[in-house]
């Protein structure tokens, strides 16, 4: 089993930053990879069993099933039904905590997920860097436009 594990600082406060993160389907207005998504069935972006389905900027296409939400610890978990990419198991968990000094947010992005070998390194980097990291300076820079 793969796993990936990528954190960063958000120079804003926890607050500010979980208001804007914890739409499980608003990722498609701040981050670089997401074309177009949307929630199935109408549901809401908050309700465990939703499934948002998208369109990455290269044209792949996946579905996620929200598995875990908490307002409470300020995280979600969810897994990847369909992907472009040659995973299965796919489980990921994004997260924010204060930082008690400087009003800043630490954000934890983390997955497992299995993969052959020979596409480890390059599923690696795609979720970790492209994905995870890339989404988390995104994130910023977009919650500090609305502040």
């Amino acid at each position: 089993m793969a796993k990936v594990y990528v954190s960063g600082i958000i120079d804003a406060p926890v607050d500010a930053v979980w208001a804007y993160a914890r739409d499980f389907n608003g990722h498609g207005e701040w981050h670089p990879l997401i074309a177009e998504s949307h929630v199935e069935e109408g549901l809401p972006s908050d309700k465990v069993g939703c499934v948002r389905n998208f369109t990455l900027s290269n044209g792949g296409k996946l579905r996620e099933r929200l598995l875990s939400f908490s307002d409470l610890d300020r995280r979600f978990t969810y897994n990847i039904i369909v992907s472009p990419m040659p995973i299965q198991n796919y489980i990921a968990t994004f997260g924010v905590k204060p930082v008690t000094e400087g009003g800043k947010t630490f954000v934890e992005w983390m997955a497992e997920f299995d993969v052959a070998p020979e596409d480890e390194a390059r599923i690696r980097q795609q979720v970790g860097r492209d994905t995870f990291a890339a989404g988390i300076l995104a994130l910023e820079k977009a919650v500090k436009a609305r502040l």
